[in-house]
């Protein structure tokens, strides 16, 4: 097959803040995948997301399967751009569609599909202006995340909140920064967990990856924070979380949790792959705090490869079974 790599390359730029490209895929990362899909056989292109040119280039070369790791460009639906381009030139691609790229970016949005479908999801509030009253049914600690971001961009130790004084300052700060309402949920203290799912013939569950914090005490960042993503690893800094895969869960668990990854990514409408980030509460209740269509690919150091190494993949039949799926699709239709 001739399949096209659509992807955001990271680029450096003094003037945008810290986490401004942290969405954005490494070059090495794409050349991995495109290596990976060279080693299947396959013929690769390459595209870094701008649209004139993309449109130019598929109007100009036929493309068999379109790879999809794009974020799009900028606003609250953003991931959706390039699939809609590519529904219109009637291009088949890999992953989610419009509709769930649109849908998953938006935090409060999944939620609340989350809670009408009875999957656990912290209790939370949308903030759009940043003086509305708060919830008096919320309870402390709280964290607060700007509502139509990936990445984790926006969220530093700073944005777990113990009192109002605290909330209304972040809740501001994030609002005036990212141009968009703040999302304000109840903290789930407890064990960091996240499954992935893989669409291959069947929906494949792959094994638990657990991230464990306890080693970040210099840091002060007990979670998943930009600082955490963007810098994980640096002893210095603090950022060395420790992971199991298999995580360290009962068997009961273990299939609450899977049931629970599941049912969100069938409630989202994913598809070929996802991501659920879960934490376990102290009685063991899975929460679902976020899903995460296109989760990153990185072969070293994304949560999705490491799940899938532990399932006994190797990492160019990981991206492999992505292709396979969505051509799956592709004939079924």
């Amino acid at each position: 097959m001739r399949i096209a790599i659509t992807c955001n390359l990271k680029k450096k730029d003094t003037n945008k803040p810290a986490d401004y490209f942290s969405e954005c895929d490494s070059e090495e990362t794409v050349n991995n995948i495109a290596n990976a899909l060279r080693n299947k056989g396959h013929a690769v292109d390459v595209l870094d997301v701008e649209y004139p040119r993309l449109i130019s280039h598929f109007n100009k070369h036929k493309v068999d399967m379109v790879f999809n790791i794009a974020e799009g460009k900028e606003g609250k639906f953003r991931e959706s751009e390039v699939p809609a381009i590519l529904d219109y030139l009637k291009i088949p691609y890999t992953g989610s569609d419009t509709f769930s790229l649109a849908l998953a970016l938006n935090k409060a949005l999944t939620k609340k599909i989350l809670k009408a479908e009875g999957i656990p999801t912290p209790d939370f509030q949308l903030f759009v202006k940043g003086d509305e009253e708060l919830n008096s049914a919320l309870k402390f600690p709280m964290i607060v995340k700007p509502n139509c971001e990936g990445s984790a961009k926006g969220i530093n130790k700073n944005n777990v909140v113990h009192n109002k004084e605290e909330l209304y300052q972040r809740v501001k700060e994030i609002i005036g920064q990212y141009q968009q309402e703040a999302l304000v949920e109840e903290f789930i203290e407890g064990k960091e967990l996240t499954v992935g799912i893989l669409e291959n013939g069947k929906t494949r569950v792959l094994p638990i990856l657990e991230i464990d914090f306890s080693n970040c005490e210099k840091s002060g960042e007990y979670f998943y924070s930009w600082k955490m993503k963007e810098f994980q690893g640096n002893a210095e800094m603090g950022l060395v979380p420790s992971f199991f895969c298999p995580a360290r869960l009962d068997p009961e668990i273990e299939k609450k949790v899977v049931d629970v990854a599941l049912r969100t990514h069938r409630a989202l409408g994913c598809l070929d792959i996802s991501r659920t980030d879960i934490r376990l509460d102290k009685f063991n209740v899975p929460y679902v705090l976020e899903i995460n269509p296109l989760p990153g690919l990185d072969p070293k150091e994304s949560n999705f490869p490491i799940m899938a190494y532990a399932a006994g993949m190797k990492y160019d039949d990981l991206i492999e079974a992505i292709i396979l799926s969505a051509s799956e699709r592709k004939n079924a239709n």
